[in-house]
């Protein structure tokens, strides 16, 4: 009887913990107050270059304490529960049963059919998505059912796979969509396209200086272009522009339907790396996207607060991870460092 007591204490104990130190394969981060409030946004990073896993605890964490959503961030992990960006494990997708929207970062990943199926009812239901750089070709490597999800799927009700059909672009240089400056030589300038300088996801938008090299690329035809890249000469803010590389599409939004689904809005950039959102423009513009994806533009104002909770250094992308023996549970809470690297 005595340890059906201890039992019952222990477990009332950790009920009452906050929801982002319980929980041990992702992070929650939960609002007080704001228009987000009672709302959810999942996020989910995975990817193997451009530290998804640290723009995405960053981002969630503003929209949580600055707006008031619940903000969730999955991560991929190996087996024992250690992020590993790029691993197709990635626990926690049950989330998504009640997300409000979908905030991705992700690269050539091939989950189980089981969390794929979670994945399309979401987007069957036409919730919102917002994907980051290498999510456009989010999925490879998937067999059977839902491999048309792919990035070079060529079924003919789906070319392109998840990124061209709901993000609107893919990964295909020969077709125009591919890498575009040089990375961690020539960093890239985004300008507000000009006849969309009203549209509520470029309020407040300027000086977007992105550290990831740029991107080519030729959005669906039904994507409207808020943004577009110029490759500069050097990784220096201000430096110029190389005269003979034109204006890309950056950044563009545009709606979605699966066959026997609903419609939905999307956004999509092809910047977004850690060191990225250390711009304020880029981060403004990712957070009134996040907005607007929700039809909530109405609260979009042009001098919001967009600035980080909490110490944010990121790390400079590379096909070398960052960390090592991080999880979920280190990036819990407001004032915890977002996965700087760990001396040896």
């Amino acid at each position: 009887m005595k340890q059906k007591h201890v039992l019952i204490v222990v477990l009332g104990l950790l009920s009452s913990f906050p929801a982002n130190l319980r929980a041990a394969d992702h992070v929650v981060y939960e609002g007080d107050e704001g228009p987000g409030k009672g709302k959810h946004i999942l996020f989910i990073a995975s990817d193997h270059e451009y530290r998804g896993e640290e723009t995405c605890p960053a981002i969630a964490r503003i929209l949580a304490k600055r707006y008031g959503f619940k903000c969730t961030v999955l991560f991929g992990q190996t087996d024992e529960g250690l992020i590993k960006p790029g691993s197709s494990i990635i626990p926690g997708i049950a989330a998504i049963e009640d997300a409000d929207m979908l905030f991705l970062f992700l690269r050539f990943v091939k989950p189980d059919d089981a969390w794929m199926e979670r994945f399309e009812a979401y987007l069957k239901r036409g919730g919102p998505v917002l994907g980051l750089r290498t999510t456009t070709h989010a999925f490879n490597g998937i067999q059977g059912k839902f491999s048309h999800y792919n990035y070079n799927s060529q079924n003919e009700d789906f070319v392109g796979g998840f990124g061209r059909q709901v993000l609107g672009e893919t990964w295909n240089p020969s077709l125009g969509a591919g890498h575009y400056g040089r990375n961690h030589k020539f960093a890239t300038a985004m300008h507000v396209t000009p006849d969309q300088k009203d549209h509520p996801v470029m309020r407040g938008v300027k000086d977007m200086h992105a550290m990831a090299g740029a991107y080519s690329a030729r959005p669906m035809p039904n994507s409207t272009i808020l943004a577009t890249n110029r490759v500069l000469e050097s990784m220096e803010v201000g430096a110029k522009p190389i005269a003979d590389k034109a204006p890309q599409p950056a950044a563009w939004v545009r709606t979605y339907q699966l066959e026997g689904g609903k419609e939905g809005r999307a956004f999509c950039s092809t910047q977004g790396a850690s060191e990225d959102i250390q711009s304020e423009g880029v981060r403004r513009m990712i957070v009134n996207a996040t907005l607007w994806c929700m039809s909530m533009e109405d609260q979009i104002s042009a001098d919001s607060d967009v600035s980080f909770v909490g110490p944010y250094h990121p790390t400079t992308f590379s096909f070398n991870p960052s960390i090592k023996d991080a999880r979920p549970e280190d990036v819990a809470g407001w004032d915890t460092p977002i996965l700087q690297g760990k001396k040896d």
